[in-house]
């Protein structure tokens, strides 16, 4: 049971991937830092209240007032796109870059390697039977 275990958390992918929350989650702080400490300040410039985060609706209720906290919603999603915008063009595309050259470089080994003509095939073929009937 345990030497299951073992043989689990030694695989490659796993460790790759242990690797990849630890950085991800450290990437994220960076990137929620910015969107905090940078843009949502400039967007809070255009906002009630002079904050993002504090950014309410308010509607009048039967016993109390309702507060809608629009503003974090708004900020949750920049969070989110400003993530998104970062891995894709810092990881996904220059990766998809890479994968279409190694394509193309396989391909134009594989077009070096000329495929037999019929005629090659066939003169192997007569040389086959040739050697087998002797």
């Amino acid at each position: 049971m345990l030497q299951g275990f073992k043989e689990f958390i030694m695989r490659g992918n796993v460790i790759d991937l242990a690797v990849a929350v630890v950085i991800g989650a450290a990437f994220g702080a960076i990137v929620t830092a910015v969107v905090d400490y940078v843009i949502n300040p400039l967007i809070g410039a255009f906002v009630p209240g002079g904050a993002l985060s504090e950014w309410v609706i308010t509607f009048p209720g039967l016993f109390a007032d309702v507060h809608f906290g629009i503003g974090p919603i708004i900020q949750a999603t920049i969070n989110f796109l400003a993530i998104a915008a970062v891995v894709y063009f810092a990881l996904v595309l220059p990766m998809n870059k890479i994968a279409e050259r190694r394509a193309a470089k396989l391909a134009v080994e594989e077009e070096a390697e000329p495929a037999p003509t019929q005629e090659e095939l066939l003169a192997q073929i007569r040389d086959l039977l040739a050697a087998k009937q002797q």
